[in-house]
């Protein structure tokens, strides 16, 4: 599950940093405050696009976690700017670094009970993973990725896919 898991995870991290970067630019190439575009949402109930950031951050280090068997890190949502979001990014990367595949050869029956919400869950990695984590961290990075391009951020399919830089 190593395989399938960690280098994603950073690929698609790595994806992330690249966009807050293109939209810090954005910001002032066209003179918009930062915290404008920050607190930005796709619809009023919506979370802004700082929580999206934040989430999709701990998707990843929930997911590496709990299939490695470690304990879940805590990051604190205290990041108000483009940079304090990209510092998050990269202390998701070196957790992720210093994962090893040895941690994940139980991963996929490994017994993960976690709460979601105000209900407790129990899956096996491979459940947790596949219907559960994932789609979660795809869906905050897809999300901060529409309210970016809903902004106007210059983005495309290539900088979400972590394309490389030409």
């Amino acid at each position: 599950m190593y395989a399938t898991t960690i280098p994603p995870l950073q690929r698609s991290l790595t994806a992330l940093a690249r966009i807050l970067t293109k939209s810090e630019s954005h910001c002032t190439d066209h003179k918009i405050a930062p915290e404008v575009l920050l607190q930005s949402r796709l619809f009023p109930d919506m979370l802004p696009l700082v929580r999206q950031v934040q989430l999709t951050c701990d998707f990843a280090t929930r997911l590496n976690a709990r299939l490695a068997g470690t304990t879940v890190p805590s990051h604190p949502d205290t990041e108000t700017t483009f940079a304090a979001l990209r510092a998050r990014i990269a202390a998701v990367q070196a957790e992720l670094a210093n994962a090893t595949p040895a941690q994940f050869t139980e991963a996929a029956t490994r017994s993960i009970t976690f709460r979601a919400g105000p209900s407790e869950m129990t899956l096996s990695g491979q459940d947790y993973y596949a219907h559960y984590a994932l789609p979660q961290f795809y869906f905050h990075m897809s999300m901060t990725y529409a309210i970016l391009r809903h902004n106007g951020v210059g983005l495309g399919k290539r900088d979400f896919m972590a394309a490389p830089e030409a």
